[in-house]
């Protein structure tokens, strides 16, 4: 079974940064992180979960437009971790956030996602 752990999460003022982190854990997890798609997601109080960024098994990324050109999806297969920078925060970007992992080519719904982790809480104070 894959475990995902995030961290990083945290209040920061708007126009600050922070850096989540998302460890994998299981047999081969190696693998896993460097084949198939792997995400962030997020969701906000009252709304549905979406797709903030992901980042496919042969490095190709995808951003929500709400995150382009401030959030950054990173990987390294070797340590099983997955990243996510973001900088520039504003307040709407207030959510608790998901490490995710998708046994396909895709990642950017819910509706793709095998693997999820519990979150970690990210507060932009308006």
């Amino acid at each position: 079974q894959v475990q995902l752990v995030e961290s990083g999460g945290g209040s920061v003022q708007a126009g600050g940064s922070l850096r989540l982190s998302c460890a994998g854990s299981a047999n081969g997890i190696a693998y896993i992180f460097s084949r198939y798609c792997l995400a962030w997601f997020r969701q906000a109080p009252g709304k549905e979960r979406e797709g903030v960024a992901g980042i496919a098994g042969d490095g190709p990324t995808t951003y929500a437009d709400a995150v382009k050109g401030r959030f950054t999806i990173s990987k390294d297969s070797d340590k099983s971790i997955l990243y996510l920078q973001m900088n520039n925060l504003k307040p709407e970007d207030t959510a608790m956030y998901y490490c995710a992992i998708a046994r396909r080519d895709r990642c950017s719904a819910p509706g793709d996602i095998t693997y999820w982790g519990k979150g970690t809480l990210v507060t932009i104070p308006s």
